[in-house]
């Protein structure tokens, strides 16, 4: 074997290691990411989810709100990323306790009972004023001492949740998302989906709870999304008896 073969064979060899290498670093980045995103949702592989979606408030029949069906789209191309399964149930049929399963829960207390109930008693801190009649405050979220009320179409809150029961051996978590309106619950889905990473940084794998705004939807449908606050500390502290007697609307 002359020099100039030899060169040859050494370079192919070389290439092919460093393919390889190359392969490998990206195997084991890809895997490493795919774990602390399995990890934040409490979905490994092949595990089973729940997807509770709420009921249209505005519709006489038990039908879906279109948005909250976008919600349920990009909720389910998370879990099918993660490689775990999930069962979808309508709000009146999830009769089963949280932890056990990761679930993603879609829908404001008043047209889902399941986040009524997950609200009641995981965020004490929040009412949201679901009476029929209309008039400034109607569907307002009171957090704390602040309140927020709704512009329809131009700047309308979502709660954003990330929650554990706290229980032994129960560590899967329970997603909330709970708006004031249909195309609020897209929106949040999809800034868990854009920003689940940046959250894992912070968060961890503990709870929070966040606020956000979407801005003018009749225009920019769900796709300006401003986080207003963590509000997880307020929303998880019982609210003195004189503010929630001004506001008698509670999530129950």
């Amino acid at each position: 074997m002359n020099d100039d073969v030899r060169n040859i064979v050494l370079g192919v060899v070389g290439a092919g290691i460093s393919a390889t290498l190359g392969w490998l670093a990206r195997t084991y980045l890809w895997k490493r990411k795919l774990r602390r995103k399995q990890a934040f949702f409490g979905l490994p592989d092949n595990s089973e989810s729940l997807l509770v979606v709420n009921r249209d408030a505005g519709s006489p029949d038990l039908a879906v709100h279109r948005y909250d069906v976008f919600a349920l789209l990009e909720l389910s191309a998370i879990i099918k990323d993660c490689g775990a399964h999930a069962e979808v149930i309508t709000q009146d049929a999830a009769r089963q306790g949280f932890g056990e399963r990761t679930e993603f829960c879609v829908g404001g207390p008043g047209s889902n009972r399941r986040m009524a109930a997950h609200m009641h008693a995981m965020l004490p801190g929040v009412r949201v004023n679901i009476d029929p009649e209309p008039g400034p405050d109607r569907l307002a979220f009171q957090i704390g001492s602040e309140r927020y009320r709704m512009e329809k179409g131009l700047s309308e809150h979502v709660l954003l949740a990330r929650l554990t029961a706290g229980q032994p051996g129960l560590t899967r978590p329970v997603f909330l998302f709970s708006g004031q309106t249909a195309i609020t619950n897209q929106a949040a889905s999809r800034y868990l989906a854009r920003n689940h990473e940046r959250l894992a940084r912070k968060h961890g794998n503990n709870s929070f709870v966040l606020l956000l705004k979407v801005v003018n939807s009749q225009a920019y449908g769900p796709d300006v999304v401003e986080l207003v606050a963590d509000v997880t500390r307020a929303a998880q502290t019982e609210l003195p008896a004189t503010a929630a007697s001004r506001n008698s609307h509670r999530a129950s």
